[in-house]
């Protein structure tokens, strides 16, 4: 089976406080070998980029409404007139809160979602043709 790897590199904010925000480089990645996951890796020309993974469907979700818990939230919302995706992302480490454009995610997420169409995604993973080698030894 062909994997196929769907990427797109933009301009995140980080959000400091509501007057205050500075831009951090980023890259959206998507493997269809890896079919319910997004990746996102910040600070992408740095000596320490910053890798998240978390479920697809929270950030197609997260486009059109509040959704996630815990270390992961996303919804839409506008700034500056501006159609925008919010994530909020936390870890021990510290927490996060990053404006995306929905124009250049959604049409990301796109992409994704014709080189795997929702449902889709079990038969990616491989699964039967493990189970036959498994069982035929």
């Amino acid at each position: 089976m062909q994997h196929t790897v769907v990427e797109r590199e933009l301009e995140l904010k980080l959000i400091l406080s509501p007057e205050r925000s500075i831009p951090v480089p980023a890259r959206l990645g998507y493997r269809s070998e890896d079919p319910y996951a997004v990746h996102i890796t910040f600070h992408i020309n740095s000596e320490h980029p910053v890798d998240w993974t978390f479920a697809r469907d929270l950030l197609v979700e997260g486009v059109f409404r509040p959704c996630g818990h815990g270390d992961v939230r996303v919804w839409p919302t506008k700034a500056g007139g501006r159609s925008v995706v919010l994530m909020s992302l936390s870890s021990p480490d510290g927490d996060a809160l990053l404006e995306a454009p929905v124009p250049q995610v959604s049409a990301w997420l796109e992409r994704t979602l014709r080189v795997v169409p929702p449902g889709a995604e079990g038969g990616r993973l491989g699964l039967d043709d493990e189970l036959d080698q498994l069982l035929a030894q």
